[in-house]
């Protein structure tokens, strides 16, 4: 049992296969739906595998259970100095930083097309107007 302020997490507990998937899941920050959806089972067993995790490892939150997956799959230490810390947390950065690139060039090429598709939307219509006055006259 490692001890972290008030939470004492257990970082020898054993997981099912889907209890291990789950918390996978969960670590990465999916919804109990989305895991649900992805395992093809019901919300209802998702709450009584995540109950059972959470009673297994010692903690109460998601984000308790993301740090006790991340710290076990890791080899990263529970009981690690501030400076060690923040080493860890600047080279963790430093590998996602890389796909959040990708995601915000992906954006504003979406946004840019979505600008000239509404931007065309608007010529059309005024062109479509004026032949309107064009005729009428």
């Amino acid at each position: 049992m490692i001890t972290n302020g008030e939470i004492t997490m257990n970082s020898l507990a054993k997981l099912t296969t889907r209890e291990a998937q789950i918390a996978e899941l969960f670590a990465w920050g999916a919804s109990k739906k989305y895991i649900a959806g992805r395992l093809f089972v019901s919300e209802r067993t998702v709450e009584n595998h995540a109950r059972n995790i959470y009673e297994k490892i010692g903690c109460n939150k998601v984000n308790e259970l993301s740090a006790w997956w991340f710290c076990t799959k890791f080899n990263i230490s529970f009981d690690l100095s501030p400076l060690k810390q923040r080493i860890v947390a600047f080279v963790m950065l430093l590998l996602i930083v890389p796909t959040f690139i990708n995601d915000s060039s992906a954006l504003y090429a979406l946004r840019s097309r979505t600008a000239t598709t509404r931007t065309c939307r608007v010529s059309r219509r005024k062109s479509d107007s004026d032949s309107d006055i064009d005729i009428t006259m």
